[in-house]
């Protein structure tokens, strides 16, 4: 799990009444136990979610809960709708392919990373404090259910709603083609630098990970060739019934236990190199969203000064005319000022998040890929060691063997 290095220990929340009061607030999630349920594409892998915490609005110190992989889906959702401008972990994608994602190495990569999810916004000084957390970690199955359905997102409104959305999005297009309407964008120049840190960190890291993939693909080939090598070497060697045979078939022993490290280092390259990579990769596009919404904000902010400005003008002009119509006017003048100042508020607070969680990420960037390269490093020096041992050790009966044969 990415996480393990870091502490399970919220920098948050209240002192619990049945907790002793030297003890600090914390809450600690682990996903465990994963297990196929259901049949043919009904089928789906259920996670046990087990959560240990002092926090008083929690049931109690420990709660087990059955979950399943559209329960996490649906905690990310909320997270991201309304925790504008934090960074919100990013899940694992959702494999469609029926052979990969009921295996065995699938069902654990995929368990790990909703492990590394939940712990991230667990201790998350402000996400750990969500009602949206709190429902999924202790929630029965009914009542998670029944959260997970309600009617949310764009394609669960009524159809006289999307057809609005529909006419607006086509309304704005056109404007566009017709040069009616210039994109609205930011220009500060450190978002700018934000901007181009995070699409080059998405492009390096997503480069890494393909070749980490590679190496993990070759390792695996390499192993497979060095069984199948051995095999035959073994067979070879029962064809020899003398010192030439014994050797054969040592060689084949010796080629079969190097395919099994190469195997388990597969594996192991896979889990704590790759994967952390992956996951990394993830997180970049996870950003990118929150870019996308402070780009969203930013827009408003601008729309609403623009039609602020317009509409004093109208108002002044209905002043001087004494019309009728001022007194709405000034109403919904009031009305868009209030408006405006709310967007003002809700960019500047997404601006502030911001700049505090890429700080926090890049804290946690640093400790997690150390951790990853170290576990790279250290299987590739234990790996090389077992080869080279395993190839040394059968060196002096072969020595043995070429001197008494000449």
């Amino acid at each position: 799990m990415i996480t393990t290095q870091r502490s399970h220990t919220g920098g948050g929340g209240l002192q619990s009444p049945r907790s002793p009061s030297s003890q600090p607030p914390f809450l600690s999630v682990s996903v465990t136990d994963p297990a196929k349920m259901g049949n043919g594409v009904q089928a789906y892998i259920s996670y046990k979610v087990i959560t240990k915490t002092n926090f008083p609005d929690y049931q109690g110190p420990e709660k087990i809960v059955i979950r399943r992989y559209t329960d996490f889906v649906w905690l990310r959702d909320c997270l991201f709708k309304k925790y504008k401008g934090i960074f919100i972990p990013p899940l694992p994608e959702k494999s469609t392919v029926e052979k990969f994602r009921f295996s065995a190495e699938f069902i654990e990569m995929r368990r790990q990373a909703l492990d590394s999810f939940v712990n991230r916004i667990a201790l998350h000084h402000e996400l750990q404090h969500s009602e949206d957390l709190q429902t999924f970690l202790q929630a029965d199955e009914q009542t998670m259910e029944r959260a997970r359905s309600q009617d949310t997102g764009i394609f669960k409104r009524k159809p006289a709603d999307l057809m609005q959305i529909f006419r607006d999005v086509q309304s704005k297009v056109s404007d566009v083609v017709l040069g009616k309407e210039k994109p609205v964008e930011e220009t500060n120049p450190e978002y700018e630098k934000l901007k181009r840190y995070i699409f080059e960190l998405e492009d390096h890291l997503a480069e890494a990970q393909k070749h980490a993939y590679r190496l993990v693909k070759r390792h695996r080939e390499l192993g497979q060739s060095l069984s199948d090598f051995g095999k035959a070497i073994k067979l070879l060697g029962a064809c020899e019934g003398d010192a030439l045979g014994t050797a054969f078939s040592e060689l084949g022993a010796k080629s079969e236990m190097l395919s099994i490290k190469l195997q388990r280092e597969a594996h192991h390259l896979l889990m704590n190199f790759e994967e952390p990579l992956k996951d990394y990769v993830r997180a970049v596009q996870s950003i990118k969203g929150t870019i996308g919404e402070r780009a969203n904000a930013f827009r408003q902010q601008c729309e609403l000064s623009e039609t602020i400005k317009l509409k004093e003008i109208d108002l002044n002009k209905l002043r001087l005319t004494r019309s009728e119509k001022m007194l709405d006017a000034e109403h919904e003048y009031e009305e868009l000022k209030a408006d405006g100042e709310e967007a003002t508020r809700r960019f500047e607070t997404i601006v502030k998040l911001m700049n505090e969680e890429i700080i926090r990420f890049q804290d946690e960037k640093t400790q997690d890929m150390g951790l990853a390269f170290h576990e790279f490093a250290k299987g590739q020096a234990r790996l090389a060691n077992g080869i080279a041992d395993a190839w040394r050790s059968l060196i002096p009966k072969l020595d043995a063997l070429t001197l008494s044969s000449s």
